[in-house]
């Protein structure tokens, strides 16, 4: 079983910055797919970006250009980059890590980002 912490949420002014980390311990051998994805108040979770472990990454078409997923193999961390902060960018956003299969993945358990001047 893999266990997933994000970190480095908070508040931050629109047009700001922010990077989010995953670290990932346990059976960390064989993930394949790393992902975050978010959640907005009285929405559905979507996507927002993949990578995997060759390094192949997907984004969301609302992030594209401003957020950037990358991870270190070696250290089991996967990081989010996001720049240019919108308000629309509010929401808890939560690390996903394991197999092809979303199924067959880990949750952590979510940190919150907040744009807001």
């Amino acid at each position: 079983q893999v266990q997933l912490v994000e970190s480095g949420g908070g508040l931050v002014q629109p047009g700001g910055s922010l990077r989010l980390s995953c670290a990932a311990s346990g059976r960390t051998i064989g993930i394949a797919v790393m992902a975050w994805y978010r959640q907005a108040p009285e929405k559905e979770r979507e996507l927002v970006a993949t990578i995997t472990s060759g390094g192949n990454t997907n984004y969301a078409d609302s992030v594209k250009g401003r957020f950037t997923i990358s991870r270190d193999n070696v250290k089991n961390i996967m990081y989010l980059q996001m720049s240019s902060l919108k308000p629309e960018d509010t929401a808890v956003y939560y690390c996903n890590a394991g197999g092809y299969a979303p199924s067959s993945r880990a949750w952590g358990q979510g940190t919150q980002v907040t744009v807001s001047s």
